[in-house]
């Protein structure tokens, strides 16, 4: 019994410390109210044909289109969310000075062992590879999984 209370002591400085926190110490979260919520998006295929090509991810099977269907569903519920006499942050350490360091070169001229780990250089450059080249277009809406 001894040992439980000296343990206990040795973490009681730990576990009641108080730090100025702006989150609650108990969930402030109420049910949803669904009837509150925009109406459910209808994701048709030229939304579909117009994400593959930005994202370069295939929404072309039912199970795609029904988790791109949910998360436009959990992106909805941010218009439910109350944020009147909330001030916009521009920094995450508002309440923080933060010092501006001299800006000063302490090592140089290594261009060719920076490119030296490049797969593909081209005249001292990196090459990278093509990006949001559009998809060619498919007959079918969406291929079944079933």
């Amino acid at each position: 019994m001894y040992s439980r209370i000296v343990c206990a002591t040795r973490l009681l400085p730990f576990c009641c410390r108080r730090y100025s926190s702006k989150v609650p110490d108990k969930p402030t979260w109420e049910p949803l109210d669904i009837k509150k919520l925009p109406q459910e998006t209808v994701v048709d295929q030229d939304t579909i044909d117009l994400l593959e090509r930005l994202s370069l991810v295939d929404f072309n099977n039912q199970a795609g289109i029904e988790r791109l269907s949910k998360a436009i569903r959990l992106a909805d519920q941010l218009h439910l969310v109350d944020t009147t006499d909330v001030e916009p942050m521009n920094n995450l350490l508002e309440d923080r000075s933060l010092y501006m360091r001299q800006d000063e070169v302490t090592e140089g001229n290594c261009q060719n062992d920076i490119t030296r780990n490049a797969a593909k250089t081209e005249e001292e450059y990196f090459v990278a590879p093509p990006g949001n080249i559009p998809l060619p277009k498919r007959d079918i809406p969406y291929q079944d999984d079933s």
